[in-house]
């Protein structure tokens, strides 16, 4: 069997799935297996459960009559069959990658987009060599656009991802200190993060760049067709406009505030507007989607807890955000108290990255400073190093935090997160 002969049992389907719990009427699952798990012990259940198909990778759970069918990689055929769908689609697909932001810039363009347009976009961070070709899958007939997140931390990811996705316009948010042991160094991270560039100027595809970052300028040079913002020349210029330290931006005469915080924000808001123009939205549309896109995913949340405002940035970190985060922390107004976790995935550049985060921190002047994780007790030769987000919520418990404002900052394996029930 093979995606073309397959596709029109999938067209049937209302959606497909790699979840064995998450299974409901007319869905397909397809069976990945692990190192301990064989999947395919969930076929026959799965069928039973209403499932219109299921692919397996072990030959001994093929059902024809039942419409288990076997291939010899699930994840082999999952890419293939997305690959089949998207040679199919007739709408225009954003791709985007960068070390910083992606998810925030998807959900603007997404929430901006949707003002006009019916569209599908990334749920999550589903933004690997499985999660693309989901995402390629859940776009239906009535989808206009689709919009693709695509993350990486090794060479050549990207590469990948956009044969699959075939981004017709490709934005990269920047080019950040993040993924460093995979890349190979920052060096490596250009390079890798610059492979969306290579597939979009083979494929004569548009290209949207900030020009006011000299990295994506020296990229793409001459290239066209191409959308700019950022600049006085560029197609569309933005100016920064900030309130209650949440973030907007200005076009003409024109303002609008989100519920952003951080002044790295001004850049993903920028590059969804320009897209709203691009596709034909007046301002007073995506001005409605900024104000009301309320980030819920850990990623620059502004919340109020017992008097306190608790800035909220837990699901990811490495230097370069970890730098922006704390610069625009700094000028909250009133006492100020940062928790900051660990940076993961840095490699050899570890300690080094993480003692300046230390010295930038102390420079700052905040009035506690509170580490969370191995990596920053080696540095923080202070009070306040802590191994975990246990050990510090139980510190916390009789010792609160007296600051009005507090920042939550750290890689996604310190789950900094726990430590907010805590925090009175």
């Amino acid at each position: 069997m093979n995606a073309a002969s397959f596709y029109s049992t999938f067209l049937q389907c209302d959606k497909v799935t790699i979840d064995s719990r998450n299974i409901s009427k007319n869905d397909i699952f397809f069976a990945f297996s692990g190192e301990t798990y064989n999947a395919a012990l969930k076929a026959e259940e799965s069928i039973k459960n209403g499932a219109l198909a299921v692919i397996v990778e072990d030959k001994e759970f093929e059902n024809a009559e039942k419409n288990i069918f076997y291939v010899p990689s699930t994840l082999q055929f999952l890419q293939d069959l997305a690959v089949h769908h998207r040679n199919h689609l007739k709408i225009p697909i954003i791709g985007l990658t960068g070390s910083n932001g992606k998810t925030t810039t998807k959900e603007l363009i997404h929430a901006v987009l949707s003002q006009k347009y019916s569209v599908q976009y990334t749920f999550g961070n589903l933004n690997n060599h499985i999660g693309v070709p989901l995402t390629i899958l859940s776009i239906k007939p009535e989808h206009e656009i689709g919009v693709i997140e695509m993350g990486a931390n090794h060479q050549r990811e990207i590469e990948f991802l956009c044969t699959l996705a075939q981004p017709n316009i490709g934005y990269i948010t920047n080019f950040g200190k993040a993924h460093l042991e995979g890349f190979g160094g920052y060096e490596g991270v250009i390079k890798g993060k610059s492979e969306i560039y290579t597939y979009l100027k083979t494929e004569n595809q548009t290209i949207l760049i900030n020009e006011n970052d000299a990295l994506q300028v020296e990229k793409i040079e001459s290239y066209e067709p191409k959308i700019t913002f950022g600049s006085k020349t560029s197609d569309y210029f933005f100016s920064h406009y900030s309130s209650d330290n949440f973030v907007g931006l200005q076009y003409g005469d024109e303002k609008v505030l989100s519920q952003l915080t951080g002044e790295y924000n001004f850049t993903n808001l920028c590059a969804a507007v320009a897209l709203g123009f691009h596709f034909g939205l007046n301002f007073d549309q995506m001005k409605t989607a900024v104000k009301s896109y309320t980030p819920t995913n850990m990623r620059s949340q502004i919340l109020e807890k017992n008097g306190k405002v608790l800035v909220l940035d837990t699901y990811n970190a490495n230097p370069s955000s970890m730098v922006e985060s704390l610069k625009n922390f700094a000028q909250f107004e009133g006492s100020k108290t940062i928790i900051i976790g660990d940076m993961l995935e840095l490699g050899k550049e570890s300690e080094v990255e993480h003692q300046k985060i230390m010295d930038l921190a102390q420079t700052l002047k905040f009035d506690e400073i509170i580490t969370v994780g191995p990596i920053f007790k080696g540095v923080n030769k202070n009070l306040g190093a802590y191994e975990s987000s246990v050990q510090l919520g139980e510190y916390l418990k009789i010792n609160p935090i007296s600051s009005k404002n507090i920042l939550l900052k750290g890689s996604r394996g310190i789950a900094l997160e726990k430590v907010l029930e805590f925090i009175n």
